[in-house]
């Protein structure tokens, strides 16, 4: 029996004269996503996505996986394939869910008709296909209020289907629809959680990480890499970029009012992210900062930090609880990693007692005691390439 999938789209419907610009986007994300696990002939028509696989051996679990994956995909189905015949959608529903149907459940049958050549309208088609179930199934019986399973019948321009159970997809919009924009990435819970809701909404990312040994291991570089990894799973493909980052660190312990040191410090790193990310095309920064979290995620400081900057920065973590944070970590797989006991180069001459109320003309006087136009040029010139995602399509 010839199975396929139906992808529904989410928001991309509401997007007008831009809607195929957003769904040819998004067929290509799917086609990169799933290409290594068969062939497939991928369409668009009626506000749904068909994905028919052209193999006889395609393992069609590991194509939900994958499609769960894929931002722009609020909901799928995996269906079968009848003629448009009502005796034969039936016998098409009876084999295809027999193995649901084994068991003693209760359902009821939904019908869709797109086809108005059809000769049965919905309503006709459910009791039907409905009656004819109960029949062949006695141990199951029939609640069309709150059923165990919903089986929905689909009569379309292009074929008739049956499907029983709708997987969720992971919503947002396409990746690389919405421009390109770099992650400052460290090896805590929330920079992860921020690259992942911004490739949910459409930003192909890269990643700016930032080294300072011996302070700082080349575990504490490896779990980054890790963390990345997974969330290329939704985002897909990206570059890190490490900087070498212990001589302004130094610098800085050297030369700067120590409970200025972390604001200094961001700010430093907001300028050479700055650089990166405009040399390799993006057009916005990304930071994990939840408003309040730490002394740098003030309002004053992050007004302060923003200063250093010449693009946008996007924080959408901004106003959410650790937990909140926690929990998207966790749904996405990145908690235990970002656990690991590796620490990165924020922790490196963390001050005593940290200003939450920088006053900034205090910092840029502070900072002009030091010429850090070579160090950063320094910096920038030195970054270490790592090509994230390779292995995912």
């Amino acid at each position: 029996m010839k199975e396929i999938i139906l992808v529904k789209v989410g928001e991309i419907a509401l997007k007008g004269l831009n809607r195929k610009n957003f769904e040819d986007m998004l067929i290509k994300n799917i086609k990169r996503k799933i290409h290594k696990l068969g062939r497939f002939d991928i369409v668009s028509a009626q506000s749904t996505i068909r994905i028919t696989p052209l193999d006889d051996f395609t393992d069609m679990d590991e194509v939900a996986e994958k499609l769960s994956k894929v931002f722009g995909i609020v909901a799928f189905s995996r269906a079968c394939v009848a003629e448009k015949d009502m005796e034969k959608i039936k016998e098409s529903a009876a084999e295809y869910l027999e193995p649901i149907f084994s068991e003693n459940i209760s359902f009821k049958v939904e019908s869709k008709r797109s086809d108005k050549k059809f000769p049965y309208g919905s309503p006709e088609i459910s009791k039907m296909v409905g009656g004819f179930l109960a029949d062949r199934f006695p141990n199951v019986t029939v609640d069309v209020h709150d059923p165990d399973v919903v089986v929905t019948v689909e009569i379309r321009d292009f074929g008739a289907y049956v499907h029983a159970k709708v997987e969720e997809g992971a919503g947002g919009l396409p990746v690389s629809c919405g421009g390109k924009a770099a992650i400052l990435i460290s090896g805590g819970i929330d920079s992860p959680v921020a690259a992942y809701m911004m490739a949910k909404r459409g930003l192909e990312l890269s990643a700016v990480h930032f080294a300072s040994p011996p302070y700082t291991s080349d575990r504490a570089e490896e779990k980054v890499s890790d963390l990345l990894e997974i969330v290329s799973d939704y985002a897909g493909k990206m570059n890190m970029y490490t900087v070498p980052f212990t001589k302004i660190q130094e610098e800085i312990q050297k030369n700067c009012p120590e409970e200025l040191f972390t604001i200094i410090m961001r700010r430093m790193m907001m300028k050479i992210s700055d650089r990166i990310a405009r040399r390799v095309g993006c057009q916005a920064l990304i930071t994990g900062e939840s408003l309040g979290q730490v002394a740098s995620q003030t309002i004053g400081a992050i007004a302060c930090t923003d200063e250093a900057s010449t693009l946008p920065v996007f924080r959408p973590l901004i106003g959410m609880d650790k937990k909140d944070i926690i929990d998207i970590s966790q749904k996405i797989n990145t908690f235990e990693t970002s656990c690991l006991p590796y620490e990165d180069c924020c922790t490196v001459f963390t001050p005593r007692h940290p200003k939450t109320k920088p006053d900034p003309e205090r910092v840029r006087n502070a900072e002009a005691k030091i010429d850090w136009e070579d160090m950063i040029n320094e910096a920038v010139e030195n970054v270490k390439l790592t090509r994230i995602g390779e292995n995912l399509y």
